[in-house]
């Protein structure tokens, strides 16, 4: 069980560390003004429905039961299509102290969730150790280099990124017993061949007016980090892990995104490490730590 347990916490972090990254490659894509918010999610849903299905081709076949694929549908559209497709337009105009701030109040979310549709108790560890994070994460963010820089923050982006927090807080939430009912493979090929259905339609312009032969070299490989890492392997990881730990703590992991943004700018010459950072990644850790021993007297998974 403990080896169980590490398994998840690794994978989880894993995954949020690829998201970290993302975070600085998806604003260069942004910027660049090449590719549009509609045609990246598409690009993304196509390669990872690609890869997904062509894995489970040298995989054992697993059925899945008619009744479940409404469900699949739903926890797409909630876990995939509407978050990802709200990051991608939030980022274009959104600040990167905004997007972060917002973006930590997922665990929170996630917690309320959890406790309304799994019946988690909201223990004192837990609200304390999400608290924590927080406090860490706020620290980070109002003391990266980012602070004096960065460009305004529209409503509408405000309003995206909530939308963004809270779809993916619910999907944790909500569908954890559906994605332990089959295969992480199984699950996320139909999940983004749903998610490419539904985003046709709204990218079908884009696609068709994009100079993809435009599109700079370095761009295209953070397409391809974007597509390969950051959905593929990422998506991967994500359930893979829910499966060992709760939906709570997997939320809390995305704490690791901000510090993770921070370290590329350390090394990439663009920030300095200060005591008020190191002070930040100690409380955001000491908070994982402290949720990671919260039992629930429902659930003893960890």
């Amino acid at each position: 069980m403990q080896g169980d347990k590490l398994k998840g916490h690794l994978a989880i972090a894993a995954a949020y560390v690829i998201f970290g990254l993302n975070i600085v490659f998806c604003k260069d894509i942004a910027t660049s003004g090449t590719v549009s918010p509609y045609v990246l999610f598409t690009l993304r849903a196509l390669g990872a429905s690609l890869l997904f299905w062509l894995l489970s081709a040298f995989l054992p076949k697993e059925k899945v039961e008619r009744k479940d694929f409404p469900k699949i549908a739903a926890a797409s559209l909630i876990g995939l299509f509407v978050p990802q497709m709200t990051f991608l337009m939030a980022i274009t105009m959104s600040s990167a102290i905004d997007t972060a701030l917002i973006g930590t109040l997922g665990p929170i979310f996630t917690m309320f969730f959890a406790f309304f549709f799994l019946k988690e108790p909201i223990t004192g560890k837990k609200a304390g150790g999400v608290a924590l994070s927080f406090a860490g994460i706020l620290l980070l963010i109002f003391n990266s280099v980012h602070q004096g820089g960065a460009a305004s923050t529209s409503p509408l982006g405000v309003a995206l990124l909530l939308l963004n927090s809270l779809s993916f807080s619910l999907y944790l939430g909500l569908f954890r017993p559906l994605i332990s009912k089959y295969s992480v493979v199984t699950f996320m090929k139909w999940s983004f061949l749903v998610s490419l259905v539904v985003s046709l339609p709204v990218s079908a312009r884009d696609l068709l007016s994009t100079d993809f032969a435009a599109i700079p070299v370095n761009v295209r490989w953070e397409i391809a980090y974007l597509i390969f890492f950051a959905t593929v392997v990422a998506y991967y990881l994500i359930p893979y892990g829910q499966k060992f730990i709760r939906p709570t703590l997997v939320s809390i992991y995305s704490y690791l995104q901000p510090i993770i943004a921070a370290i590329v700018s350390i090394l990439a010459g663009l920030d300095s490490l200060s005591w008020q950072k190191m002070l930040a990644a100690a409380l955001v850790v000491g908070g994982v730590v402290l949720v990671g021993k919260s039992r629930s007297a429902h659930a003893k998974e960890g």
